[in-house]
């Protein structure tokens, strides 16, 4: 009777007791399944982080040209400061079209001027290097043939061509868009002809199974295998092209962004010689990243599954 009791009057307090420890135990395991949630959960990236880290290095590069280019001019009294330089940008692109005859125009005439005979020479160049470069890569007999001329005449200067053009076409213009379209036609041809001579031989020797006409191979098997290739060569072509027409305006004078470099030497104002200079890297590279979007837009990479 009275360990009935006993247990009777225990039973309250072991079920209390037992109720407690329940809830003891599911609370920690609560706080473990946050605690590990929250340590497995990786951290969020700063949205603004890849947007500093894109935008901070330039404008560092920018900022320490202008602290070296401040000290060579405190050093220097021919070298203009940037604020001088900057003063003068401003004044010369207030009115950069304005004519006062053949040899006094504003510069936006000359940038003109000049990618107009490098879309000349370097469209040219496009039209006899592709198609010789695909016929070089894909018949060994024209590989071997023009291997040799190409070899020996591809270091040659570009501004050594220049009297030979003075002396055909007898005038300065189609002279420079000579020389251009003789440095232009290399880098497309040899990157052509690499690219044909890189086509797996599997799909050739598919296509002589098919027995596909030479027209067909070159549209559906070569042209796409070589496309990044001649995308390669033609990229590689224009920095060339923009290059050389600078050095040859230098020479034949007439309206140019060359011809307006050695205009304003003869005339000592070196702050337009710097800001020529910031203009023809400007036009160079956005002529660069135009061809550089093309080439990514043509080149076809296998997806990852």
């Amino acid at each position: 009777m009275n360990t009935a009791v006993v247990a009777e009057t225990l039973s309250p307090v072991v079920h209390a007791s037992s109720t407690r420890a329940d809830s003891t135990t599911q609370g920690g395991a609560v706080a473990a399944a946050v605690d590990t949630k929250a340590v497995g959960k990786p951290k969020k990236p700063s949205s603004l982080r890849p947007f500093m880290m894109k935008i901070l290095p330039p404008l560092f590069g920018v900022f320490f040209l202008i602290v070296v280019w401040e000290i060579i001019a405190a050093k220097n009294s021919g070298i203009p400061s940037p604020f001088v330089t900057w003063k003068s940008a401003l004044d010369l692109f207030a009115d950069p079209f304005y004519s006062n005859g053949p040899n006094d125009q504003g510069i936006g005439w000359n940038i003109l001027a000049s990618l107009k005979r490098v879309g000349l020479g370097f469209g040219a160049a496009a039209l006899v290097g592709i198609p010789l470069g695909f016929m070089i890569g894909r018949f060994s007999f024209l590989s071997g043939m023009f291997n040799p001329i190409i070899s020996l005449l591809k270091p040659v200067s570009p501004l050594a061509w220049l009297p030979i053009g003075l002396l055909v076409f007898k005038a300065a213009d189609p002279a420079a868009i000579w020389a251009i379209f003789i440095c232009s036609i290399w880098p497309m041809i040899i990157n052509t002809a690499v690219g044909v001579q890189r086509v797996p031989q599997d799909y050739m020797n598919v296509a002589r199974v098919l027995n596909l006409s030479e027209w067909k191979i070159i549209t559906k098997i070569l042209f796409p295998s070589v496309l990044p290739y001649m995308l390669t060569g033609v990229r590689l072509a224009i920095g060339t092209a923009w290059l050389v027409i600078v050095a040859a305006e230098m020479l034949t004078g007439g309206v140019g962004i060359g011809f307006w470099v050695w205009d304003e030497w003869n005339n000592l104002n070196v702050p337009h010689i710097i800001i020529a200079i910031v203009v023809i890297g400007v036009v160079g590279l956005i002529l660069e990243q135009i061809l550089v979007g093309i080439a990514r837009a043509f080149t076809y990479e296998d997806v990852k599954s």
